[in-house]
């Protein structure tokens, strides 16, 4: 793991529309930093209408991904710059099976799903078109539900405990949900209903 990051203050800017402030923008912090049922310790969350729910409770993204978009944005993105809590090394998080259990550090972490893009990550990148862009690029980040509470830190190792047989990954879910779905995709994605949290597996039925 390249990164652990939280917003210590909430974000306030016409991008931030109805809600007023955002916890988007988060900055590495040195670790060990605490993980529970309900986030990363000490991480601001504003919008819990759409952020912050248990099945959100840990967000992650690729450092490879924060690299392409330096690129399609013609500026350097640190870690944190997604919104994401962990920065990760050499992991292909998206395309991560739907019910998959990870331990880093001493949490255990189960991957839920991906992360919907906003006119708020918009806003905060300054980038208009965004969330066009990043849903053809199709590779949203994860969110998880914390199993088990315990420690993450910089340069934790990440194991795989278990992979639900169904192959379903946050990719396929995510080109589901925004609409890019083929018949064949739409049965594939149905396998995961048992691994969804309860809002989203009504969603895809």
């Amino acid at each position: 793991m390249n990164s652990v990051n939280i917003a210590t203050t909430p974000s306030t800017g016409d991008w931030t529309g109805r809600i007023g402030a955002s916890g988007i923008d988060k900055r590495p912090v040195e670790g060990p930093v605490s993980v529970t049922a309900s986030g990363v310790a000490a991480d601001t969350v504003c919008d819990t209408d759409n952020h912050g729910r248990w099945f959100q409770a840990v967000y992650a993204h690729d450092v490879e991904d924060l690299r392409y978009w330096s690129g399609e944005t013609g500026r350097e993105l640190p870690p944190g710059s997604t919104g994401e809590n962990l920065t990760l090394l050499d992991c292909d998080c998206s395309n991560a099976v739907i019910g998959e259990r990870w331990r880093i550090g001493t949490a255990v972490l189960r991957v839920t799903g991906p992360r919907t893009p906003c006119r708020v990550f918009a806003g905060f990148w300054e980038f208009p078109g965004l969330i066009k862009r990043f849903t053809e690029h199709g590779r949203p980040g994860t969110y998880f539900a914390v199993e088990y509470p315990g420690e993450l830190s910089p340069g934790d190792s990440r194991e795989v405990l278990s992979r639900p047989e169904h192959g379903v990954t946050v990719a396929e879910l995510f080109a589901f949900r925004m609409g890019r779905a083929t018949p064949e995709l739409a049965d594939h994605v149905a396998a995961a209903e048992p691994d969804l949290p309860g809002e989203w597996a009504a969603k895809v039925r």
